[in-house]
């Protein structure tokens, strides 16, 4: 028997089950909400001007450089109706990363804002291949609008039918050691991952999720936001992470969910507002993209928020597990059960308790590597997805995240995880941000050294915060040095950059 064609133009589905129900709520323009309706139009006149324009077809790819914005997601979803392939850009990259990126995909249509037209123009002369250059502003010589798609008068589509396994979005890893490779998500594993969700989380048809976190992230694209189109909830799209707005909205209960990156939480318990802000109708504040802080979690459990560690990564969905409410106070920092249609295992585990490699399967993976066969074939060996992450699994099937593999510090031969290390440290009132790396050492192979960004207006010492570990660590998981810098160096996926950092600071 032949595959069975996926279900591609969401919003058109969407449209018909629930044509005036609030879709989006856009905060850049007055918090002017926007029906399902309303939104499938402008995506079915985006894909029609890409069609009938500029001749977007099955297969070809549209590259955008952009802010989070309307446009951003209208160009997600005209893609879908025209079975192209989004590769959505990270504006933190040096023109020079990304005209490698355009080189990798060889995008026919590149749509930027205007306040990436520098990048824009740096990129060009090396990407021939691009044959439509769309400005959300204001175009240049040689370019056009993209605002010319609401006045395109054929809004015609192409009859079409796509598997699950046709690629819809090439979202590039954080490239740590090298050029970010792209991971293909396909119809078939972003519909996966949003029906894990809605079933594992508890998503409804009344949830409103904020969306600050990246477009060109899996995160922004698939935490919330897909999943809520899929069960018919809302999203307010802001441009980008502001911690005032955020007080805002969940303050006038604009919002209920809320996703966001360690960093983010970190802001905004500092700011003077978060114990006086209303959080009492947020139904879930969820982290992800790095192990989050243990004080983090108790500021917000302190305020009756059930706050979770999330798991994912671009290969995988990203949603991968969920942290029953029952078990949120009771194993703060773990990720919780697989969902649905996930499965989970830890290599080489003979007993509960055991670390090892976390390895993935299911319809919520991405269909490997764009042009990347070796990579592909490597990282998911035997049909798993093997992570890089380590993890351990507890007697109760209860996952919780211990660090990266090539992070481990092996002192003296035993383990050392650099995130429960920084947990502790974290929670010292003069430390603002902390990471730990190894050093070598002639008689323990390695030891642990924390490099430390202090709070503004604190002097922490060295012998402060390694008192501050007695009776918390065990005495070989102690840093045996410290270092005060400035701050923190971060990859272009906003993770904090191990690997500069042992550069810098790893000599003995």
């Amino acid at each position: 028997m032949e595959a069975m064609p996926i279900v591609h133009d969401w919003l058109a589905r969407r449209a018909a089950l629930a044509p005036e129900r609030t879709a989006l709520i856009d905060a850049q323009h007055g918090e002017r909400h926007i029906s399902f309706r309303e939104w499938n139009a402008s995506a079915s006149r985006t894909a029609a001007f890409l069609h009938h324009a500029l001749g977007v077809g099955r297969g070809d790819r549209v590259a955008v450089l952009a802010y989070n914005g309307v446009e951003f997601l209208d160009l997600f979803f005209a893609c879908a109706k025209l079975g192209a392939i989004l590769q959505p850009l990270n504006w933190r990259l040096s023109a020079s990363e990304l005209g490698s990126l355009l080189a990798d995909a060889e995008p026919s249509v590149f749509v930027f804002g205007p306040e990436f037209r520098a990048q824009a123009e740096a990129v060009r002369p090396g990407a021939a291949f691009v044959k439509h250059w769309l400005s959300l502003a204001s175009p240049g010589l040689g370019e056009r609008a993209f605002s010319e798609r609401d006045g395109q008068k054929d809004v015609s589509l192409p009859a079409l039918e796509l598997e699950a396994d046709a690629p819809w979005v090439l979202c590039y890893t954080g490239g740590s050691t090298g050029l970010p490779k792209a991971a293909v998500l396909t119809h078939g594993s972003i519909t996966a991952n949003a029906v894990n969700t809605v079933m594992g989380w508890g998503l409804t048809a009344g949830d409103v999720a904020l969306l600050n976190a990246p477009l060109f992230h899996a995160g922004g694209l698939s935490v919330f936001t897909a999943p809520l189109v899929y069960v018919g909830g809302a999203s307010v799209v802001c441009r980008s992470f502001d911690v005032e707005g955020v007080f805002d909205l969940v303050q006038r209960g604009v919002v209920n969910l809320v996703f966001g990156v360690p960093t983010m939480f970190i802001e905004m318990q500092r700011h003077p507002r978060f114990d006086a802000v209303d959080l009492s109708r947020v139904k879930l504040v969820i982290s992800g993209g790095a192990p989050c802080p243990e004080p983090v979690f108790e500021r917000f459990f302190a305020r009756g928020v059930d706050f979770k560690t999330g798991y994912g990564l671009t290969e995988a969905g990203p949603n991968n597990f969920w942290l029953p409410p029952e078990d949120v106070r009771r194993k703060p920092g773990a990720v919780g059960v697989p969902l649905f249609h996930v499965e989970a295992r830890i290599e080489g585990e003979a007993q509960p308790g055991d670390v090892g490699e976390l390895l993935l399967r299911g319809p919520h993976l991405c269909a490997g590597y764009w042009r990347r066969p070796e990579d592909t074939a490597r990282t998911f060996a035997g049909g798993w997805l093997h992570t890089g992450d380590l993890a351990v699994r507890d007697a109760e099937g209860c996952f919780r995240i211990v660090g990266r593999s090539k992070d481990l510090i092996i002192s003296g031969g035993e383990n050392i995880y650099p995130s429960e290390v920084e947990s502790v440290l974290a929670g010292h009132p003069e430390v603002a941000e902390v990471a730990v790396i190894g050093v070598v050492d002639p008689k323990w192979g390695e030891t642990p050294r924390a490099l430390v960004v202090a709070r503004p207006g604190t002097a922490p010492s060295a012998e402060a915060l390694l008192a501050f570990c007695d009776g918390r660590l065990a005495r070989y998981k102690t840093p045996k040095s410290v270092r005060f810098i400035d701050a923190l160096p971060r990859t272009s996926a906003g993770k904090v950059d191990r690997r500069a950092l042992s550069a810098t600071h790893g000599a003995p």
